[in-house]
Formats: structure tokens, sequence, C-alpha cells
């Protein structure tokens, strides 16, 4: 039984270091330049920064994982999300609802503009990129109303401490997206809704013909991305103290990114989670070193830019073989 145990065991992390290769070198290589050029990159406090920092993005990488898996996308993501950080702070600040309430408010509101988007593209067929960008300039036009352009000051440290916490050593962000990595990662991996996402952008037709209800495993994925998008907001509001309507931008960006660069394909039903999490860290180790090179932010852009290419030609490269 114990060596039946180990043989499983080695054979699962030899799949995962086969399947991860390529990320996993890049990711070593980048952490070892940073190293190298910076004293400061493989400090304690340093490290566990980034992970805060990537655990943004790889939410919404994790939702974004499905939309492209599917073979849709979503570039409200962002928006989605300074508008649920602006309305909970607001809530909180100006009408003095109680934290709880106000957070289920904030991810109500998540969870109904994605369905909106998922109702709209499965009954329309209105092409997602379409409907998520017009929802982009919807939900961050509606955060700019309800401030008035103005960020909301937050100082209630019930809410604050959502997003600056710890548990033990390690900042409840960090929490969040191992917590919401399982989950999600259960629901592709062991679920019939996850077979279906596969199914549905592998080959839609033959999605149909097998009787699956495709419009609503539509919804569904964009519901599941409009949920994490708010619950981002709710987390990035408490570390900022503050809603701010311009946050967000270039967001759906880098979550596009770190799914690309994870082996996920653009064309749909082929791709992990477990990928989108390492791509994650590439795109939050890269933009930590550069910050820490004093690298300027326009040149920042100029380089993530490069990567984002790189990644989708990789991809293309990888479909015709």
């Amino acid at each position: 039984m114990n060596n039946s145990l180990s043989v499983n065991v080695k054979l699962g992390v030899k799949s995962y270091l086969h399947r991860y290769l390529g990320i996993l070198i890049g990711l070593f290589a980048l952490c070892l330049v940073l190293s190298l050029n910076s004293s400061a990159f493989l400090t304690s406090a340093n490290i566990l920064n980034v992970l805060r920092q990537v655990s943004i993005n790889a939410i919404l990488a994790f939702g974004m994982t499905y939309a492209i898996l599917i073979g849709g996308i979503d570039l409200s993501v962002g928006s989605v999300l300074a508008l649920t950080g602006t309305i909970v702070t607001g809530l909180i600040t100006r009408n003095m609802v109680p934290i709880p309430v106000a957070v289920g408010i904030g991810l109500i509101l998540g969870l109904f503009l994605g369905v909106f988007n998922g109702v709209i593209i499965a009954k329309t067929g209105i092409p997602p990129f379409i409907v998520t960008l017009a929802m982009m300039q919807i939900a961050r036009g509606l955060a700019y109303v309800y401030t008035n352009g103005q960020p909301i000051r937050i100082t209630d440290g019930g809410f604050i401490g959502i997003g600056t916490g710890y548990l033990g050593p390690i900042p409840l962000p960090i929490i969040y997206t191992v917590v919401i990595f399982i989950v999600v990662s259960i629901m592709l991996n062991k679920t019939k809704f996850g077979r279906y996402v596969y199914a549905l952008g592998g080959n839609k037709d033959a999605a149909i013909f097998s009787g699956i209800k495709i419009k609503n495993i539509t919804i569904a994925v964009y519901a599941l991305i409009g949920l994490l998008s708010a619950i981002c907001g709710i987390v990035l509001s408490a570390r900022m103290y503050s809603g701010q309507p311009t946050v967000g931008n270039g967001f759906e960006l880098d979550a596009i990114a770190a799914v690309v660069l994870g082996g996920t394909s653009m064309s749909g039903g082929v791709g992990n989670l477990g990928g989108t999490l390492l791509g994650a860290l590439v795109i939050g180790v890269l933009n930590n070193g550069l910050n820490l090179l004093n690298i300027n932010s326009f040149w920042q852009l100029i380089i993530k830019g490069f990567v984002i290419l790189l990644a989708v030609y990789v991809d293309s490269v990888k479909k015709k073989k």
C-alpha cells in the first residue's frame, strides 16, 4: 500500500513538472536574474509583498481562465472591481451600513454584473469581447458617478483588516487566494460543470449535440468572474484604505497575460488553473523586479506588452504543432 502511494506521488510530481516545466524554468530564471541584481528581492518581507500583490491578479486570472476555456474573454474585470470596491466603502462610510451587509451587497453586485454579461452573450450571440468591453465602460462610469470622481476614504478597522490583516505571519490576501484556488480547481476538475466548461471550449457544436446547455454554462462562468472581481474589489479597497474609481485600469490585461503564460489556449478548451497560478506569479515577480530595479513605469508597460505578445505567440506555435 505504501509502495503504491509512493509510486502515485512520484508519478504525480513527474506529471506536474512535465506540464509546467517551461514556465517553472522561466520563473526560476527570472528570480535568479532579479536576485543577482537586487539584494532586496529574496528577503522574506519582499517575498510576502510579492505574494500579496499577486493575490489580486491571481484571483482575477482564475475567473479569466474559465472565460478563455469556453472560448470567451472578459475585459470588464478591472471596472467591476473598481465599482464594487467604491460601492462597499461608500455604504460603510456614507450610509453607516454594517460591514457584513455592505460586503454582501458588493458580492451580489459583482455576481449580478457577471450574470448580466453572461445573459447578453448567451442570449444575443454578441461576441464576449464586445459585451465585456461595453461593461468595462458602464461599470467604470458608474464608479465615477457614485464617487463623483473622488476616492472614498475609510477608516473602519474592521473593514481595513479584510485586506491588511494576517493569519499568523501570512497576509490574509494570500490565504484568500489559496482558498479560492482550491475551490475553483475542484469546480473545474472534479465536477460536471468543469467538464462542460472544457467541452464548450473544445467543440461547441459537439457540446450542443451532447445535450449540454451551453447558455447556462456561459452565464454561470461569467457570474463566477463577476463574483471573483467583486472579492478583489473589496480586498483591494481594504488594502488601500479607500474605494477608488480609477483602480483596476489594465488589470484585465495582467489577468489575460497570466492565463496565457500558464498555458491556457486562447482558442478555448485547453488549459488549467495550476498554470494560471504560475503565470500570475511570473507577472507579479516581473512587476516587483522592475520596481526594485527602478525601471521607469512607461518602460514597464512596454516590457509587459512584449511578455503578453510572446505568450500569445508561444500559444499559437503550440496550437499549430
